[in-house]
């Protein structure tokens, strides 16, 4: 029996969408079916999907969730024959505008990234994959050089290390990566030993990947345009900076805000998005140091490309691009990780976030 590869299409739901968009991926020319789309939540702009791929978690990114000052997150159960979502519980954040979610490697805890107030929020999670109410909550404090984006703390990412040691919060306000010790027995999070790596004041940290030896860690920075290069201890618990490098070809000059990043599957490159110049920029790893090499900046064929992602084969690059409400489907030359457009648009209302579940 043929596995079926699904895409799930978070958006944006203030113009035209209803909530999350769901895909069969043809694994001939990458094309997108769609299957059918959740029920209808508000602003579920981040999903993450647990190992055993029977539930998936969304952020809905609001200022208030039944009545308070808060933005939520959400269960959905997954139907393994058809991909398509049954809602199962949402709870409050305890924080404004949740923007990312991850979960760890059990499915037993959630996390959330709150940007209003860089709030970070953990949650258990139960075994019918319904989430509990939140058992630690955490406030970053702190502002950036940049008074119009950092007057205070932005928590944009949160996610374990590789190892699940350790709790890596990215805060956009602060220039900061914050650093947690988890304790998964009781939810909670404390300051490890290396509470903080400093980023450039005014870089505007958004998202980090870890390379997949469990060496290297990447961040992106928004605000600068360009990506921190980390070779990351597990012993220490600590990121030892190895390079910084621009997103952006040296001649361009316009505004630019970058976003997501993320690594092919098989760790030879790295990709980043470009929202402005409204490309993504392909690096080659050296695996051997962990520095990168920017061979190209390929245009996405949309506006403002706030997510992509990689199918789980390796062979089709998806980028979502949220102002012109498209998904673009390139394919991957794996001899150069250079992406080519395939010609295939799918529309979609303000597309955010590309997750793939293998069924």
């Amino acid at each position: 029996m043929n596995n079926k590869y699904v895409a799930y299409v978070g958006t944006y739901t203030s113009g035209k969408s209803q909530g999350i968009y769901i895909y069969e991926m043809d694994l001939a020319n990458g094309g997108l079916k769609h299957l059918g789309t959740s029920d209808k939540i508000e602003n579920p702009s981040y999903q993450v999907i647990d190992n055993k791929v029977e539930f998936l978690y969304t952020v809905m990114e609001t200022e208030k969730y039944n009545g308070k000052l808060s933005g939520a997150v959400a269960a959905y159960a997954i139907d393994k024959k058809t991909g398509l979502l049954k809602f199962v519980n949402s709870q409050p954040t305890e924080g404004r505008a949740p923007c990312h979610i991850n979960i760890n490697k059990s499915g037993s805890h959630i996390f959330a990234a709150n940007y209003r107030e860089g709030i970070i929020s953990v949650f258990p999670v139960n075994r019918d994959g319904s989430i509990c109410a939140a058992s630690c909550v955490i406030e970053h404090k702190g502002s950036g050089p940049n008074k119009e984006r950092q007057e205070k703390a932005h928590a944009h990412y949160v996610s374990l290390t590789p190892d699940e040691k350790y709790l890596c919060a990215v805060d956009l306000g602060i220039d900061k990566i914050m650093v947690y010790n988890f304790d998964s027995t009781t939810g909670r999070l404390q300051p490890s030993r290396h509470p903080e790596v400093s980023i450039r004041p005014g870089s505007g940290p958004r998202h980090m990947v870890f390379h997949q030896s469990g060496r290297f860690a990447y961040l992106i920075n928004e605000l600068s345009s360009d990506i921190v290069a980390f070779e990351y201890s597990p012993e220490e618990g600590t990121f030892n900076e190895i390079q910084y490098i621009s997103t952006l070809p040296s001649e361009y000059t316009g505004i630019n805000y970058c976003s997501a990043i993320h690594i092919s599957p098989d760790g030879r490159y790295l990709y980043g998005s470009n929202r402005g110049h409204d490309s993504i920029a392909i690096f080659n790893i050296d695996n051997n140091n962990g520095k990168l090499e920017l061979i190209a900046t390929v245009p996405t064929k949309g506006n403002y490309p706030r997510d992509f992602q990689i199918d789980p084969s390796g062979k089709f690059f998806y980028a979502a691009n949220q102002n012109s409400d498209s998904i673009v489907v390139f394919r991957i030359l794996p001899e150069s990780g250079i992406i080519e457009p395939t010609g295939k648009v799918i529309n979609v209302p303000s597309p955010v976030c590309i997750k793939f579940a293998v069924l």
